[in-house]
């Protein structure tokens, strides 16, 4: 796979926003809006509805680096329908003396929809 063109990392989500997007400054002088989407799990082939199972939805942590993505997540209420396209990134930071990492979407674009149906078409 010497082809760059072949390599891909696209993401996109359609679930509820969980909380108030939450602006912060870093060190760096950056900023940066931080946002969670919940995004409901379909049911497993032959899983008997009402059984176990872990969990039913993933939560999904969103960064909003662009002023027009960071405006976009600002002006998403609690449990709003969002969609959400992006890239995947693996973030590294410190916390106390160990380094650690956490998954997050890197969005692009950041838009409320009037229902999943409307997100799908």
């Amino acid at each position: 796979m010497d082809d760059m063109g072949e390599w891909v990392n696209e993401v996109r989500l359609v679930g509820r926003v969980s909380g108030a997007g939450e602006e912060r400054e870093l060190p760096s002088g950056d900023t940066v809006v931080q946002l969670r989407v919940v995004v409901p799990r379909p049911a497993r082939a032959g899983a008997a509805a009402g059984t176990g199972g872990g969990a039913r939805v993933d939560t999904i942590d969103v960064a909003c680096w662009t002023a027009r993505t960071r405006r976009s997540a600002l002006r998403l209420a609690d449990g709003a329908t969002v969609e959400v396209t992006g890239a995947l990134r693996r973030r590294f930071f410190r916390a106390g003396p160990a380094t650690v990492s956490r998954y997050e979407v890197e969005a692009s674009r950041v838009a409320a929809v009037r229902s999943v149906r409307a997100a799908a078409g």
